[in-house]
């Protein structure tokens, strides 16, 4: 069943922004997709503008989507042998450069994503954003519209390395100072680049390259549970109806 205020906030937004957004309603919940240059004025607007009135941002994290759909386990067949039994891919943590996945869905690999809550309303809001370079990935920071994102684009730059440009304090916010690389990128290795430990001869904590060999010890498990079926009875309830 739709719900009218989603869908009157989608037509507002679509009468105010045009084409600068991309909209979308699943489940009842509405996702604004813009462009990293229209991210500061569009987010203004959200905020100040009566009808609007996001004066919360809940929530921002980053997103890779490499190998996004693809799956590296096989849940029709099985095997009768080896930790890594049912394993038909490579996906996340255990590829390298040279054979990372192709031919994802989306064509740019790194988006932020901000949850906004309008109080005022009682409405969310979900903002896409793509980096528009997969090298460098870039968006502006938003703190000098909402100041509590600060410490939300600190940590999706210490873990996918988005940069947020005009943030007052962009640093690792959670792992090491001297740790190399993003953790939750796809293709960081799930073993990680290095290890720590200490040495009694030169007393200190040194960095070695890692000595884990990598293998997979816990499959993906496929459940029928209640709440999934209850999901897809209503998903398929909505198209009917639309």
């Amino acid at each position: 069943m739709s719900d009218p205020h989603s869908s009157a906030l989608a037509e507002s937004l679509a009468a105010r922004f045009g084409e600068t957004l991309t909209l979308s309603t699943v489940r009842n919940e509405t996702t604004a997709e813009l462009a990293a240059a229209d991210l500061i004025a569009v987010a203004t607007a959200l905020r100040d503008e009566p009808e609007f009135r996001f004066s919360e941002l809940v929530d921002l994290c980053g997103i890779d989507y490499l190998g996004h759909c693809q799956t590296e386990w096989d849940t029709e067949s099985i095997s009768s042998t080896g930790f890594s039994r049912g394993v038909e891919g490579q996906a996340m943590g255990r590829f390298n450069w040279a054979e990372r996945p192709r031919g994802n869905n989306e064509p740019r690999r790194f988006a932020a994503v901000i949850h906004l809550l309008s109080i005022a309303h009682n409405r969310r809001l979900r903002l896409r954003v793509f980096c528009d370079d997969d090298t460098l990935p870039v968006v502006p920071s938003l703190t000098l519209i909402w100041p509590g994102v600060n410490w939300f684009e600190r940590e999706a730059f210490d873990l996918y390395g988005i940069i947020f440009d005009g943030h007052p304090d962009l640093r690792r916010i959670l792992t090491d100072y001297g740790f190399v690389g993003h953790p939750f990128r796809k293709d960081f290795p799930l073993i990680g680049n290095v290890e720590v430990r200490y040495d009694p001869e030169q007393k200190r904590v040194i960095y070695e390259p890692v000595s884990i060999e990598p293998r997979i010890l816990v499959p993906r498990t496929i459940r029928n549970d209640a709440d999934l079926m209850q999901a897809e009875a209503e998903a398929a309830d909505h198209w009917r109806e639309n």
